[in-house]
């Protein structure tokens, strides 16, 4: 596989040093993608959503999911999976640790729902781009 792996320790602190991701998770049978603003929290993903939004409804019934975030750049780039559980955070002591991170919303309206990510697995790969990492 092309790229040069990270360890878990570079893949956390390239992911915190980023503010937007996609969440992947199983709708009906077929995967859907959603971009989501975040942050890292005791090494766990945090997002909010809306009350109703579709997110949410998904990781409660489907909480495995996968979450991706990258970067780039002219010479090179990144890009950190994480794959784990997604729980909706609904205890006063949960939502309390999540409004610690300062988290604010992307878009607007309300979003009142923080999920966590919990990881299984975090893995993390660099890409360096032009027409020598194409010859080696």
């Amino acid at each position: 596989m092309p790229g040069e792996p990270l360890s878990a320790e570079e893949s956390w602190n390239l992911l915190s040093s980023r503010a937007l991701g996609r969440l992947v998770a199983c709708v009906e049978g077929y995967p859907e993608i959603f971009p989501v603003n975040f942050v890292v929290q005791h090494r766990t993903v945090l997002f909010r959503t809306a009350e109703f939004a579709t997110k949410l409804f998904t990781v409660v019934q489907n909480a495995r999911v996968v979450f991706e975030a990258d970067d780039h750049n002219i010479a090179d780039g990144w890009s950190v999976i994480v794959k784990g559980v997604a729980q909706v955070l609904n205890t006063d002591a949960e939502v309390q640790e999540a409004e610690r991170a300062q988290l604010l919303p992307w878009t607007e309206g309300p979003k009142p729902r923080f999920v966590r990510v919990h990881p299984d697995e975090i893995s993390g790969r660099r890409f360096r781009f032009g027409p020598t990492a194409a010859t080696e």
